[in-house]
């Protein structure tokens, strides 16, 4: 924890991937000793740009190299989750109450054999699979679907320039509620930055 990047409010700076395959199809990983599955991600470490994490970590994670994959995009701004009391450890320095991250959209160039989990001390990952576009939203822990739906709505046209693929009909209605009122708040703030930027630019071209 020592070189992790924790910023004042008490939020790490980490880095999700989502890697996706020719079909569209992309990679869940499935914890080591686990149910749970999940995108790879992983905290940056002090002096780390985000792209030299992202590399970093889908070595660590997935065992594949940068001339394994394409980067399609990236998300503009970090997005925020809280962790759940429970999960918060306060007898850590920095004390850490949550991630900050940046998502990598990527596709698969290389070899899918080139997949393997033994290239870290301590792997977080015993098996992985190919799914559809919003499964994730449903496989991983609940305190990070809300953050799934935003890096899958902002990245997805990445993958589909032609529009993504419709939430699932079978979705709950309170998830669609928040997850809608979510995508709106992020919208939103993307408009105000978009209209800052052109602001400034215009100031510095008067």
């Amino acid at each position: 924890m020592e070189q992790d990047d924790i910023d004042a409010d008490g939020f790490r700076a980490n880095v999700g991937i989502i890697l996706a395959n020719a079909d569209g199809k992309l990679l869940l990983a499935g914890r080591v000793r686990s149910k749970g599955w999940q995108f790879p991600q992983g905290g940056m470490l002090q002096g780390e740009t985000d792209e030299q994490s992202m590399y970093r970590e889908l070595h660590e994670e997935v065992g594949l190299r940068d001339t394994d994959v394409e980067i399609l995009g990236a998300t503009d701004d970090w997005i925020r989750y809280r962790l759940p009391e429970r999960f918060v450890r306060r007898d850590r320095r920095p004390l850490c109450i949550g991630q900050k991250q940046r998502w990598f959209m990527l596709r698969l160039v290389g070899d899918e054999e080139s997949l393997r989990f033994d290239q870290s001390e301590s792997p977080e990952f015993d098996r992985w699979r190919w799914v559809d576009f919003w499964r994730p939203v449903n496989e991983v822990i609940y305190f990070k679907r809300r953050v799934y739906v935003l890096a899958l709505n902002e990245l997805g046209p990445c993958l589909y320039p032609e529009g993504i693929p419709a939430s699932p009909r079978w979705w709950p209605k309170r998830w669609k509620k928040t997850f809608e009122k979510d995508l709106k708040r992020a919208n939103d703030a993307r408009e105000r930055d978009q209209l800052e930027r052109l602001d400034d630019s215009e100031t510095n071209n008067a």
